[in-house]
């Protein structure tokens, strides 16, 4: 994979602070021992700010929400989140801090077909105590709160998520994303099955509940419409 370039608008000064929710420095990935790395440009993301990710295919986008959800470890460099180095975390490590940490909008939603709506929602909690301690006033509770703010009828909590429309399922996922109050949200082109109405209308609930939670969101999409409404931006691009 080709050597990247990007723009950024952040400052020069990265140093590291407790208020960071991401930092990373001098940082590459390599897929394949034959071809150039992947590197990016050192960042750093406070804790509450958001981060619009774009680029052309093959420009490193999913590669790096890989690298930030700890599915894989870089080659060089420094990753660190909420003031862990992830590289320094076994994989089971990792896979714990995910849980606890992070909450994740998959493209494909990656919803479990079997459980209901509110199930699914409340799902990180049984997998985390401490998202489990921070869904207030309980876990419950705090899904049909987030279910009833993005729009999801009563009527459909207790269906198994297949019988849910695929606006729905995304608006599902992002519930489940936010339960439990994850300080870092990694979203991978959430908004690509939705039209421009229903697009805006989740940016505007998603951006608005994180913004309550305080918590971080880094959002990959195509769709440079977005971008204002984001606090930083970055474009990665495949060099010539």
């Amino acid at each position: 994979m080709p050597d990247m370039t990007s723009k950024t608008d952040w400052p020069e000064d990265h140093s590291p602070t407790p208020r960071q929710a991401l930092h990373l420095s001098n940082l590459s990935f390599r897929w394949d021992q034959t071809q150039p790395p992947i590197s990016y440009p050192d960042m750093t993301l406070n804790s509450g700010e958001h981060l619009f990710l774009r680029g052309p295919s093959g420009s490193g986008k999913s590669t790096l929400l890989s690298l930030l959800g700890g599915l894989i470890v870089p080659a060089t460099g420094e990753l660190t989140l909420l003031g862990t180095e992830l590289s320094r975390l076994t994989n089971g490590q990792r896979d714990r801090f995910r849980a606890d940490h992070m909450g994740v909008i998959f493209q494909q939603f990656n919803l479990v077909p079997y459980l209901t709506t509110l199930d699914n929602v409340m799902l990180p909690c049984r997998l985390s105590r401490k998202r489990r301690s921070r869904a207030l006033p309980t876990p419950r509770e705090e899904a049909e709160s987030l279910l009833t703010a993005l729009g999801i009828p009563q009527s459909h909590w207790h269906r198994r998520v297949t019988g849910l429309s695929v606006g729905q399922q995304q608006r599902v996922a992002a519930a489940r994303a936010l339960t439990g109050a994850p300080e870092l949200i990694l979203a991978d082109e959430p908004t690509s099955a939705l039209d421009s109405y229903n697009r805006d209308r989740f940016i505007e609930l998603l951006l608005g509940l994180a913004a309550e939670k305080r918590s971080s969101v880094v959002f990959v999409s195509h769709d440079q419409s977005l971008a204002e409404r984001f606090d930083h931006q970055l474009a990665l691009e495949v060099a010539p």
